[in-house]
């Protein structure tokens, strides 16, 4: 009996440490709560502001808008008559709500296939490399995390035709964007992590 009680502890133990916590940390609007609490978050981050140069204020404040640091995060789904389910809006998922193509594409320039959307530190990567992407075909810096984010919601290719000139909604947004990078920035200062 004791061997198969021993058995079922270690199953069960194995079975623990299998589940991801994709719940968004508490208190978004803190960025020293959201490194106490996540870690690992700042040090994805920190790994792709050394690789990618993109500051850890801009990836957060992105990462805020997109998927408010929930991991598992994806588009609503689209319903016809308001009960059939026609699937999600788009193919966004994880952190950095990356699309199937731009994620497969990233996965093929950085040799990446087993880098996963739901991951903190291949989301953090995948943001550096577009970004550092961004700026060599539109030129905005890494810095610039308002421009940044119209280019990371409409597409490089979007930016550049201006698109987002038309859409008052995405461009109040934007200027959220860029006031939580700098409060991100500034909290994080405070607290020493920066």
């Amino acid at each position: 009996m004791s061997r198969l009680l021993r058995t079922i502890a270690i199953l069960l133990l194995v079975a623990s440490c299998g589940g991801s916590d994709f719940r968004a940390p508490r208190n978004l609007d803190d960025a020293c709560s959201i490194v106490q609490q996540r870690p690992k978050y700042l040090k994805a981050m920190e790994r792709t502001e050394r690789k990618w140069d993109v500051p850890v204020p801009v990836q957060m404040a992105i990462i805020y808008q997109e998927s408010k640091f929930i991991g598992n995060n994806r588009t609503p789904m689209r319903y016809a008559l308001g009960v059939i389910p026609m699937g999600r809006q788009s193919s966004a998922y994880g952190y950095a709500q990356a699309l199937d193509g731009t994620w497969d594409e990233y996965q093929r320039s950085e040799g990446s296939r087993f880098s996963e959307r739901d991951d903190i530190r291949d989301a953090t990567d995948f943001m550096g490399w577009y970004m550092t992407q961004t700026t060599a075909e539109t030129g905005v810096p890494v810095h610039d995390a308002r421009n940044q984010y119209l280019a990371y919601h409409e597409g490089r290719t979007g930016y550049n035709r201006g698109s987002h000139n038309s859409k008052a909604w995405l461009l109040r947004i934007a200027d959220e964007v860029q006031a939580r990078a700098v409060m991100y920035d500034q909290q994080l200062r405070l607290c020493g992590k920066r």
